[in-house]
């Protein structure tokens, strides 16, 4: 969410950032016009309360004095009452209309993001590793890991519908050593591990910046609880509605939780092996801050620095990408993605996300601190993946194949999953 003056200022750099992400920019005229109806209601709302106060006042001297109040008095009151009784509701619903219209405009893009309508012009920022050469035709990961018995998608659409699978044996045992590899990473930087609920209220997706815009995409139970693609969501929510400490910050959370995506991209792509799937497992990093955009920037650089290690660690070669506004998030000031090389498919694919928000999901979600000059600000937000699977897992398997069909563990993995090679 956007500060209202900041909004009723710039109306003109705000209409562009909802153009530029290929927005209804119409929302910020609406709000505008509804902020302006809003005041004029609170204005006259507050008039009345502060007459009908001194009228109180004054009956209550003539009720010391004479005994019983003046007509006069009694009147004014009862005009004063009437009126309050149908402005206040009005108020209230323009009050909530106020908010729904704010809920929809979104963030600002940052002035170095590139101004684009949709990924073909996300700019490639740098290459890192080298690409692996074969002297055998690489397979895809799926083969590999059904013919090792680590994948089971026969038997995972069979009782899951389409897109499920089973990862078996050395299968799961590798996701877990990635998994627990990324997230001693973020321990080593100091973040606190945390298991984040998936079952989240619809409050957290609003908070966040997922809600209005992307409900489609999210399962729903019957109770209205809402399954999360990511624990970015608790984990930035996990301070809503609290006021924190200067001294406390940063705030630095790693989440490793189950995700769920209803929406997983283009229909009929991908639908071979594991690369898009409805439930996959992460380990996500979320960060509050102090309300300065240059500090936030330099811990935006930071967390992808710790992705980027994880990713080196592992020996995959990738490639960072600065995102264009059209393939950003509503929410999203600034956003990084990292694309991992496919040897099969002989591309890069993307496997990690990183961005910083300001204070946009902090003003949703009433998460302020208090500076050490004593005023209350909102904390500024980031997040960035530090290893999702069975994505990530794909790629290194496609890395480490061997002529032979066994697959290299990565070294840093082997003190975890005890093995050198998957026979």
């Amino acid at each position: 969410m956007l500060d209202i003056n900041y909004i009723r200022e710039n109306p003109d750099q705000v209409k562009k950032a909802c153009e530029d992400k290929q927005l209804d920019s119409s929302v910020v005229d609406s709000l505008l016009a509804i902020d302006e109806k809003r005041r004029s209601l609170i204005a006259q709302v507050q008039e009345l309360r502060e007459a009908a106060n001194k009228n109180v006042t004054e009956v209550k001297k003539q009720v010391a004095s004479d005994g019983k109040p003046a007509q006069e008095s009694i009147t004014i009151g009862k005009q004063l009452k009437a009126q309050l009784k149908e402005l206040e509701p009005e108020l209230k619903l323009v009050e909530k209309e106020f908010l729904n219209d704010s809920l929809q405009i979104p963030n600002v893009p940052a002035a170095d993001v590139p101004v684009g309508s949709d990924e073909s012009e996300n700019e490639v920022t740098r290459h890192e590793g080298d690409l692996p050469k074969f002297d055998f035709d690489p397979k895809p990961h799926q083969e590999l890991m059904e013919n090792l018995d680590m994948l089971d998608t026969k038997r995972g659409v069979k009782i899951a519908g389409f897109r499920g699978y089973f990862l078996k044996g050395d299968g799961l045992l590798l996701e877990r050593a990635l998994l627990d590899y990324a997230l001693d990473v973020m321990i080593k930087y100091d973040f606190v591990p945390m298991s984040a609920p998936v079952l989240l209220n619809k409050e957290a997706f609003v908070g966040t910046g997922y809600f209005p815009w992307g409900q489609e995409d999210h399962y729903k139970t019957q109770d209205e609880t809402i399954l999360a693609g990511t624990s970015e969501v608790a984990l930035t929510a996990f301070h809503m509605g609290e006021t924190l400490i200067e001294k406390d910050l940063p705030i630095k959370m790693a989440g490793i939780s189950p995700c769920f995506r209803r929406e997983i991209g283009t229909y009929g792509k991908d639908t071979q092996g594991i690369v898009r799937v409805h439930q996959f497992n992460k380990v996500e990093q979320v960060i509050y801050t102090v309300a300065d955009e240059e500090v936030t920037r330099e811990w935006h650089q930071k967390m992808l620095g710790y992705s980027e290690e994880v990713l080196k660690g592992l020996g995959l070669p990738y490639q960072v990408l600065l995102m264009c506004t059209g393939d950003m998030g509503a929410g999203q000031r600034k956003k990084y993605d990292i694309e991992t090389w496919f040897p099969f498919q002989e591309k890069y694919r993307e496997t990690h996300s990183a961005s910083y928000f300001n204070d946009f999901q902090a003003r949703r979600l009433n998460i302020r601190y208090q500076a050490k000059d004593g005023t209350l600000k909102h904390v500024y937000t980031l997040n960035n993946t530090v290893a999702a699977s069975p994505r990530l897992l794909a790629a290194m398997i496609e890395n480490y194949q061997q002529a032979d069909g066994s697959i290299l563990v990565p070294e840093v993995l082997q003190p975890y999953i005890k093995k050198e090679v998957i026979r």
